[in-house]
């Protein structure tokens, strides 16, 4: 499994540098309340407790004593997540610790954000980078706050390696080493095992390969003894070239992207089983890679799913949806509590919300809001899309049950939840996920490259929505 090093907090005490957090409206107070040499250290190097501003202080002999940290105003939170980080980037090599009127809410989202702030992907270029340590804050769940960015950096592993290292074979190995790692079970479909019982995962995948790292496979991890059922399925599409409907360059060079549902998803587990949420775990991931050969499905073809569905390709472009199809397929036949799905599945919701928000779809309002809730609690934006059950006739071509990629270009992230809503329709409870997966602009604690998106919201509000 590949796996940058997560950081971890230093021991509670450790000898640290102080770093004393400043809000800007109480500045003007708080410099009143200083001793001279500091006060005037702050005006003469202009000091205004910006979001993210550090200024080192010197001691008696000219080395760090402490660190003053400027946190803003409530109106820089709402623009800029993970103020700290800025601390944590700025700093060198050392221990530090935070001290600051800060609410619960807001200290662990400081200690997550120094944390995530030392991310560096090197496996082929560069070394990691001497990240400062931090003294866990009083009142932080340490073990919870290094299990969050554990899962968040093994996310942005996978999507950031290239297709080359990461295609189904590398993608099942992960999934193996998290399973050993927390005593899960794990199964994996392929083979003629595949081509029999999910038909769609196989026809995506088999112009890569039919046997061997490239073929087309469905992972399959439990955990858990007891609680309620949670299923996680995740689009493993570890590269998509749109198959005989080629992308142009422009738009395949960030394809190594596309298994960015699976990653998520991976992350995410580890997040569950290493906090020791009291619930059953499914994690189910059709791992493809959507390639061009001789034995490419086509446009025009029509497919029958594992479901019995049966689906007109008008678009082999729109792969991701149809794997996604027989995997939650398979989850419905033991249905869960709760059925998550996340994929990189449509451009049209990135060009809807952006690359920053997770859009999400479900029909279920309490869900909903409990994932609203969550999201803006952990910083972790989400949007809810709607499941618009007007437009379901687009998706029914009428030669077939249902069309994978309707024509006009409307609609399309609601039109692709539409498509996977008909797989799931014994289930109680289901959210989809259509995220990006990927960081444009580096950020505090977020570097540009892989990103998990949803996945820390997601965390929050299981054990209130599974009444843990």
């Amino acid at each position: 499994m590949i796996s940058t090093e997560p950081p971890r907090f230093a021991a509670p005490d450790a000898r640290a540098t102080p770093i004393q957090i400043v809000p800007k409206a109480g500045l003007k107070d708080w410099l009143t309340g200083q001793d001279e040499p500091l006060r005037d250290w702050a005006v003469a190097n202009g000091f205004e407790a910006n979001a993210g501003e550090v200024l080192r202080v010197p001691g008696p002999d000219l080395s760090v004593s402490r660190v003053l940290l400027g946190w803003g105003g409530a109106k820089d939170h709402v623009r800029t997540r993970f103020v700290a980080a800025r601390a944590a980037l700025a700093l060198k090599s050392g221990t530090y610790s935070l001290s600051g009127d800060l609410t619960a809410n807001a200290w662990e989202e400081a200690a997550l954000g120094w944390l995530l702030a030392s991310y560096r992907f090197t496996a082929y270029a560069g070394t990691p980078r001497s990240a400062p340590a931090l003294r866990v804050p009083r009142g932080v769940d340490a073990a919870r706050i290094e299990a969050i960015a554990a899962g968040e950096f093994l996310t942005r592993d996978l999507i950031n390696t290239p297709a080359a290292d990461m295609g189904p074979g590398d993608l099942e190995d992960t999934a193996r080493a998290l399973a050993n790692r927390h005593g899960a079970a794990i199964e994996v479909t392929s083979g003629a095992a595949l081509r029999e019982g999910f038909p769609l995962i196989h026809t995506v995948g088999r112009a890569a390969a039919t046997e061997g790292p490239r073929a087309p496979r469905l992972i399959d991890m439990s955990w858990g003894d007891g609680g309620p059922l949670l299923t996680l399925v995740g689009k493993g599409v570890c590269f998509d070239t749109g198959g005989l409907n080629l992308k142009p360059g422009a738009s395949m060079g960030l394809m190594k992207k596309d298994m960015g549902g699976a990653a998520t998803v991976l992350g995410l587990a580890h997040m569950i089983m290493a906090t020791g949420l009291r619930l059953r775990l499914r994690v189910l991931i059709p791992a493809v890679e959507n390639a061009v050969s001789g034995d490419a499905f086509r446009p025009g073809d029509i497919l029958r799913a594992r479901n019995g569905l049966s689906v007109e390709v008008n678009n082999t472009d729109a792969e991701g949806r149809l794997v996604l199809a027989d995997a939650l397929a398979l989850a419905s036949e033991t249905p869960p509590d709760l059925t998550i799905c996340m994929a990189t599945l449509t451009g049209a919701a990135r060009v809807a919300v952006g690359p920053d928000l997770a859009p999400y779809f479900t029909d279920d309002d309490a869900l909903a809001m409990a994932l609203a809730h969550a999201g803006h609690r952990v910083r972790d934006p989400l949007w809810r899309l709607p499941l618009h059950r007007p437009y379901d006739p687009m998706i029914e071509p009428g030669i077939a049950d249902l069309d994978n990629a309707p024509s006009g270009g409307m609609a399309g992230a609601i039109t692709a939840a539409l498509f996977l809503d008909r797989f799931v329709r014994d289930t109680p409870r289901f959210v989809h996920f259509d995220i990006y997966g990927w960081n444009p602009r580096p950020a505090p604690a977020r570097p540009k490259g892989g990103v998990g998106m949803g996945a820390r919201a997601i965390l929050d509000a299981l054990p209130g929505v599974l009444d843990l």
